[in-house]
């Protein structure tokens, strides 16, 4: 396993346990980074999402990133978890 893959699992741990009353717009970038760096670009996916409104939101932050190579989709992950936790000692 590489270190950035080490480290994006570390961050999605910390993120899933730790992280509590993050604001809407970024759950959604975490949310869609996640699955760009998990999933990549998932047409299957797209098309369960659009029968209600809080999947069109997930839907559409994702497509925002789907540009994104998975590793920089990880990479982008560990920087929000990052921002998120800067000033946790821990």
């Amino acid at each position: 396993m590489s270190n950035l893959d080490i480290e994006f699992k570390e961050a999605y741990r910390r993120i899933s346990e730790e992280a509590k009353d993050l604001p809407a717009d970024v759950m959604l970038r975490i949310y869609a980074y996640y699955k760009q760096a998990t999933n990549g670009l998932s047409h299957k996916d797209f098309e369960e999402m659009s029968n209600d409104i809080k999947k069109a939101f997930k839907f559409n932050a994702w497509t925002q990133v789907s540009h994104l190579s998975m590793t920089e989709a990880k990479e982008e992950y560990i920087k929000i978890a990052k921002e998120i936790f800067k000033n946790d000692k821990a």
